[in-house]
């Protein structure tokens, strides 16, 4: 009898010390993925590439969703991006927002980022929760870089976006001379109106954008 009781006693320890081994090894992983999102965040290059390595997550997510790779395309950092994306990173991946790294680089205004995204295989169809796509961004921040990466890959030049805007409704509004003309060059169509009625020109008019509005009415 005490010889089962020690022996129940030995597997029960054992067990424990099985699991609590496991639990470690689950924090562990926990940690780094955890560091990986901040090293992300500081544009830590050796530090992620070091991460990485020892098997951090390369598809890990903070508490806004954004993963490493969303985070170095919002800091237009190629570098690592180039590093996660290596370790495969999905380029794809978006954050609670439903901001992807193709949207984040765009809005950054980088169009090394932008083309190394679209080589990787991301889509430049999806919107995010405010209805805004890749290209939207691109147009109203003024990247023609990125802009152009993006017309290249199949964005429609004349696209109707939330409320029937153009991208050259985007680029108008917000003052943009050097997307306006792009995209004027690529082929906008100037006569085309929103919900409001309203034309590119319009809308730069109503923004006081003079400049934007001579590059219109040529």
């Amino acid at each position: 009898m005490e010889h089962r009781i020690a022996r129940l006693a030995v597997v029960l320890l054992l067990g424990t010390l099985g699991a609590a081994a496991h639990a470690q090894r689950g924090m562990g992983e926990i940690n780094a993925n955890s560091q990986l999102l901040v090293a992300a965040r500081s544009d830590n290059l050796p530090r992620v590439r070091e991460l990485l390595a020892a098997g951090a997550a390369a598809n890990s997510r903070d508490g806004n969703g954004d993963s490493p790779l969303n985070l170095a395309a919002r800091h237009g950092n190629l570098a690592l991006a180039e590093a996660l994306l290596q370790a495969k990173a999905d380029p794809e991946t978006p954050n609670l927002a439903g901001v992807t790294p193709l949207m984040a680089a765009s809005y950054a205004g980088s169009g090394v980022v932008v083309r190394r995204l679209l080589a990787a295989g991301a889509r430049i169809e999806p919107v995010d929760r405010v209805h805004k796509n890749a290209a939207t961004y691109a147009a109203a921040q003024g990247c023609g870089d990125c802009l152009l990466a993006l017309l290249q890959a199949g964005t429609p030049v004349n696209a109707r976006l939330v409320n029937q805007l153009t991208l050259l409704m985007w680029a108008a509004g917000q003052g943009q001379e050097g997307t306006t003309k792009l995209l004027v060059e690529q082929g906008a169509d100037l006569a085309l109106r929103d919900d409001r009625g309203k034309t590119a020109a319009d809308i730069a008019r109503e923004a006081n954008h003079p400049e934007v509005l001579r590059i219109l009415e040529r």
